[in-house]
């Protein structure tokens, strides 16, 4: 299974439900990089998405957005070959 990375931040319920479906869909190794405890995390954040919200979600290399695409992926079948097959 594909490395998991999130940027989240401690009171963000879409980042509690991203982490509920990827835990669903049997990963159980989230990196989270909390940019309300690191500030520069954010701007790195910014810089390699261009979105300022969080969640953002990577499985493997690949930018896969926030919450709401993350259910979206899900809901065309999309996340579990994702997980499988980032690169």
């Amino acid at each position: 299974m594909n490395k998991v990375r999130m940027y989240t931040s401690a009171v963000c319920p879409y980042c509690i439900r991203a982490k509920a479906l990827l835990q669903k869909r049997g990963v159980v190794d989230i990196e989270e990089i909390r940019i309300d405890l690191d500030p520069g995390q954010r701007q790195h954040m910014m810089a390699s998405t261009g979105r300022r919200t969080v969640p953002q979600i990577f499985i493997g290399d690949i930018h896969v957005g926030g919450c709401d695409d993350l259910y979206a992926i899900d809901a065309r079948g999309g996340l579990m070959p994702l997980l499988r097959d980032a690169a």
